[in-house]
């Protein structure tokens, strides 16, 4: 609004020039004033970022789906490769070239405590396939066994390894920011194990409940930009002034519908369903879950006459992809939103720039992160049968014994069992 030139009002100072900030979470004005249009139209190269954000993500799916294609200890090496990324793009967040020249070495403590934490966290999920794996050689067995007995012994000193050399370099008028450091590292190392150690458990239990979870994540996140860019009209939250209802509500049907379909597509291939038990590459075969197994329902008669189908197969598991469709579609959308809240905190457009068009492995892993763990919880909670089976037996005898120890229990074991049989007759 312009003002009258005649108007008295006091000038302003013209050698100095005065600047309005903006605070972070507030909307730009461009986007308050076109309440009614969409919120991109005033940017003119939306069609070349779309572009480019095309491209890479057909350059990471066909990647992705390599992998896929190569198992799980390939999909494991994958998670590694990110959750590396994302720690280099965090911890380089608080970084001050000027502190760390006055501190050589600083940096290699942080990679210290990262690898100690990778050694803790995969060294107790993988000790179990890692023992099946080596069980045919007497002396890799033993060595393996020795490592997985004393494993949390041998990443308990290391980590105060770590904390004696944190100790030791503390400096004068660094104090501060040394500490900040050393709180900030910790902070990474929980949000990106956490999140990690989940999604290693999701591809050993079977691909699928690693493959689904994050194929639901990307399909939201896909529609909502496309709903968001072609409809988009209404603004959702602040904290991520693009995002909008319509994008929102678009994105949340078009993944529950493809939660319903990926399930049953996924759940036909053995390699998807099968868990793997050891640490090997060889393809597997299991007996399919009863998860896994159609189950026929018959359609109306009015629906029946016209397409000339009496019934319709669905798996019992597209029942539970609903659930992790609608988690994907509503809550999973508030890891974003807490990345972007976190990046306006720090005052940066993204946490890095590896992906062209997507920013940083941490931009795109942020909802993934929430999802993978309410995807683990809801596996063992409402899949996994709670009752004691034999199968799970045998496992825990085989991952908590030596060879030596499985071999008396199994002569024990034919002992009680010929006792029992010359008592029945």
């Amino acid at each position: 609004m312009q003002k009258d030139q005649g108007s008295s009002a006091p000038s302003t100072p013209t050698n100095g020039r005065v600047r309005h900030r903006r605070r972070s979470n507030e909307f730009p004005v461009e986007m308050s004033r076109t309440n009614g249009n969409h919120l991109l139209a005033n940017d003119h190269n939306k069609y070349r970022s779309m572009w480019i954000r095309a491209c890479s993500s057909l350059w990471m799916l066909g990647g992705f789906l390599l992998i896929l294609y190569l198992g799980h200890l390939y999909i494991w090496a994958m998670v590694v490769i990110i959750q590396i990324f994302m720690a280099r793009e965090l911890f380089n967040l608080l970084r001050k070239a000027h502190e760390d020249k006055r501190l050589p070495g600083f940096r290699i403590l942080n990679w210290h405590f990262y690898f100690t934490a990778m050694l803790f966290v995969y060294g107790r999920i993988f000790s179990h396939g890692l023992v099946n794996t080596v069980t045919s050689d007497k002396f890799f067995y033993r060595l393996v066994s020795r490592l997985i007995k004393y494993q949390m012994v041998i990443c308990y000193f290391l980590y105060i390894a770590g904390f004696m050399w944190f100790i030791l370099t503390l400096k004068k008028k660094m104090y501060k920011y040394q500490f900040g450091q050393f709180a900030w590292t910790h902070m990474i190392l929980i949000v990106v194990f956490t999140q990690s150690a989940f999604t290693v458990a999701n591809i050993f239990e079977g691909i699928f409940w690693f493959l689904l979870p994050a194929s639901l994540i990307a399909v939201n996140d896909v529609a909502a930009y496309f709903f968001g860019f072609f409809f988009g009209k209404t603004p959702l939250i602040k904290l991520s002034p693009k995002k909008t209802w319509e994008g929102f509500i678009g994105a949340s049907v078009a993944t529950m519908i493809s939660a319903f379909v990926l399930a049953n597509v996924f759940g036909h291939f053995q390699w998807l369903t099968c868990p793997r038990k050891d640490l090997s590459t060889g393809w597997l075969h299991c007996d399919p879950d009863p998860l896994f197994k159609p189950e026929y329902y018959p359609l109306p008669v009015w629906i029946s006459q016209r397409l000339s189908w009496k019934e319709i197969a669905i798996l019992p598991v597209q029942w539970h992809a609903l659930w992790l469709g609608l988690f994907a579609s509503i809550i999973a959308p508030f890891g974003g939103f807490f990345a972007s809240g976190f990046k306006r905190a720090f005052k940066i457009k993204d946490f890095g720039d590896s992906i062209p068009g997507h920013g940083g492995f941490t931009d795109r892993m942020d909802c993934q992160m929430v999802m993978a763990v309410f995807a683990y919880i809801y596996h063992q909670s409402f899949v996994v049968p709670q009752d004691y089976t034999v199968e799970m037996i045998i496992n825990e005898i085989l991952s908590s014994l030596t060879l030596e120890e499985q071999q008396i229990l199994y002569t024990k074991l034919g002992q009680i069992l010929q006792e029992r049989m010359l008592g029945l007759y």
